[in-house]
């Protein structure tokens, strides 16, 4: 089959690279996103899936809009048999969809209708599933909701952060969209669709989304901490009135006013909360490099008594 492979980020890579090796489907070009300014520099730099690309020598186009005219006219004068999308950020219309003779299929990484959106796997952390999975669906006119080709279940381990279960889920998605092109090619697709009653979203995440409640269970400060790591991070105020980013956290056992550090040792500041305490592993104060738990206690004025506070 002629595919038209369309993603950005890094968890459509391990997916064109398989694809990429197959012999019985070729690409005939990457669509990705232009390059952006990164770094202190704001340099000008390609995203994952277009670095990807070029390495595998693949023609890549790279526009502002992928359904403006000129862009429709160029895919269309590729004849795809078939688009593939992962992890991409742009809306696809309806003409743009009318050019494949196959529709176009996309690897969303959660169990669909559970977690439609931008941060799925984020959101399956942040409320402490103990599974997710990959789908393999049509693209519809509104996200995330076409029909299902192929689905498969995968665990979360204990310790997971989204940075740890993004890249075994770009994996998972691969190998499965090497089974589904081979259901296009025998003609063996039998699309199931979703059930509308249950779905849940999984709407994109923001800085300010990382701001940590107190008054929450520590279990659940715990997990949305993992679910937010190593973006957008989670953060709260310390006790010298500087933002404190916490990058690994446990929830504890541990009674006290929300907010309150209510013990230290050197694994790190125990912080109570609404239900039980959370102990933060790993920090990075402001202006400062990341570092454990116990080494920020040394460092700092941090004391039993003394408050986190959620807010500026």
């Amino acid at each position: 089959m002629r595919v038209l492979f369309i993603g950005s980020g890094e968890l459509a890579c391990p997916a064109l690279r398989k694809l990429s090796n197959s012999v019985a489907d070729e690409i005939v070009a990457v669509v990705s996103q232009p390059d952006r300014p990164k770094g202190r520099r704001r340099r000008l730099a390609p995203c994952p899936l277009k670095q990807v690309a070029e390495e595998l020598g693949l023609p890549v186009i790279a526009p502002e809009s992928i359904n403006a005219e000129e862009v429709l006219g160029e895919i269309a004068r590729l004849a795809p048999d078939l688009i593939v999308v992962a992890a991409y950020g742009q809306f696809l219309g309806k003409r743009l969809l009318s050019i494949p003779k196959s529709g176009a299929i996309n690897i969303h990484p959660s169990l669909l209708p559970r977690y439609r959106g931008a941060a799925p796997i984020q959101w399956a952390l942040i409320n402490g599933d103990r599974y997710t999975g990959v789908t393999i669906l049509f693209v519809a006119e509104e996200m995330d909701a076409g029909d299902i080709i192929l689905q498969e279940r995968s665990e979360i381990l204990p310790d997971d952060t989204s940075a740890t279960l993004s890249p075994r889920l770009a994996e998972q998605g691969a190998e499965m969209l090497l089974a589904a092109m081979g259901m296009f090619r025998d003609g063996a697709v039998n699309a199931i669709p979703q059930d509308e009653q249950r779905v849940v979203l999984a709407p994109k995440l923001s800085k300010a989304d990382g701001r940590i409640d107190f008054g929450m269970p520590s279990d659940d400060i715990a997990n949305r901490v993992r679910g937010m790591y190593p973006w957008p991070c989670c953060f709260c105020v310390d006790p010298d009135g500087e933002r404190l980013r916490i990058l690994m956290a446990r929830a504890e056992a541990g009674e006290g006013a929300a907010g309150e550090l209510i013990a230290i040792s050197e694994e790190g500041p125990l912080v109570a909360a609404g239900e039980g305490a959370v102990r933060f592993l790993r920090v990075q104060p402001s202006g400062k490099r990341p570092m454990s738990g116990g080494d920020y206690c040394n460092g700092h004025r941090v004391r039993v008594g003394a408050r986190m506070c959620s807010s500026d």
